[in-house]
């Protein structure tokens, strides 16, 4: 009789409502988050001010939510819960080990912090979805892990780093990019899969790679978060030019929030220039691996409306990886592999700062 060793693996993303009553929770768990909501105020000010804000929004997102069609909430969440099953059966088809791959939030529901996600070690792997560093996704994630076990994730042989700069990651997103315009994926394995067609050869677009803005003030505390989206897309546009694009690459942030200074060129701005060139445009979320509220409802609907309002000939929104196979079995390397390689402390490397409890402080 064989014995399996069993080993879990813990997905994590930001988090979305799953129904209207979870927004408020979502958005102070959001604005709570001192690596997002990041203003120079005493502790106990900003976190009244961000509960203060999330209560305000609440009714405002409600209606954006309702919008979408997903039961009054965000669709990341079960999106996570797909590419968590078939990254399940995928380790469970490569090794001899006994996989369980569960799904955990930093905002809103199922919550990192719960009792059932546990101390990261050689049998507890976390794998956090984000292509590139930053303060408020990877840095906030690895501040919660410390808070909750007494010490930092990274090195404990529990932790899968990010894979933006990656060149398996670029020739991956080269191809599914290029899989998308030729009509070789999958349309059902999507959420409100695009059959859009621009109206030329797809290899002549305008290619917008919009990502997710953060404020300056991170990028200024030594967030090298918009130089890894810039290399990734250069690194991609590489691998795209072998399939024969020979189409204008941008890129582009977007969801900016507030008054202050946030990354740019800001999304809106772009499409806005280019769509009074009359230009063909096609978008694809470089910062996102699932369909959510920004990729369907920002990008699908609001800037298709405002390349069309503005001149532009024709709009395509490229989806988000979701359980793309190749993507899919890619992760599993990653999660095989876990942080074996890594002997540096990663979030002073790419965030600008280390952890109190990092095991590479120096």
């Amino acid at each position: 009789m064989t014995t399996y060793n069993e080993k879990t693996l813990i997905l994590v993303n930001l988090g979305g409502p799953r129904t209207s009553s979870e927004i408020e929770v979502f958005l102070r768990d959001l604005f709570s988050d001192p690596f997002v909501f990041d203003l120079p105020l005493p502790e106990f000010f900003r976190i009244r001010l961000a509960r203060f804000i999330a209560k305000k929004r609440a009714p405002k997102v409600q209606k954006t939510y309702e919008s979408m069609g997903f039961g009054g909430g965000s669709p990341l969440v079960d999106e996570t819960e797909k590419q968590a099953k078939v990254l399940e059966l995928i380790l469970n088809q490569q090794t001899k080990v006994k996989w369980k791959v569960k799904v955990s939030m930093t905002c809103g529901y199922p919550n990192i912090r719960e009792d059932e996600f546990t101390k990261p070690d050689a049998n507890t792997l976390y794998l956090p979805l984000y292509p590139q560093f930053s303060r408020s996704t990877v840095l906030s994630t690895l501040a919660i892990l410390e808070s909750k076990f007494g010490e930092c994730p990274v090195g404990s042989g529990g932790y899968i780093p990010h894979f933006g700069l990656e060149p398996k990651f670029h020739q991956i997103t080269a191809r599914f990019i290029y899989e998308f315009f030729t009509n070789q994926l999958k349309s059902d394995d999507f959420l409100h899969y695009p059959h859009e067609t621009p109206n030329c050869d797809w290899k002549d677009l305008n290619l917008i790679f919009s990502a997710h803005g953060v404020p300056m003030r991170l990028i200024h505390k030594g967030d090298r978060y918009m130089e890894e989206v810039e290399i990734c897309v250069k690194k991609i546009s590489e691998e795209l030019r072998k399939f024969g694009f020979r189409g204008n690459v941008h890129v582009s942030y977007q969801s900016k929030v507030g008054p202050a200074k946030w990354t740019e060129p800001n999304t809106i701005q772009m499409i806005t220039s280019l769509s009074k060139e009359g230009k063909h445009i096609a978008v694809y979320p470089i910062s996102f691996v699932s369909d959510h509220l920004e990729t369907l409802e920002e990008i699908g609907e609001q800037f298709k409306e405002l390349t069309l309002k503005n001149g532009g000939k024709s709009f395509v929104r490229i989806p988000a990886f979701g359980i793309y196979k190749p993507f899919m079995e890619y992760l599993a390397e990653r999660v095989l592999l876990a942080d074996t390689m890594v002997n540096e402390c990663i979030c002073k490397k790419n965030g600008g700062e280390s952890l109190k409890h990092c095991r590479f402080k120096n």
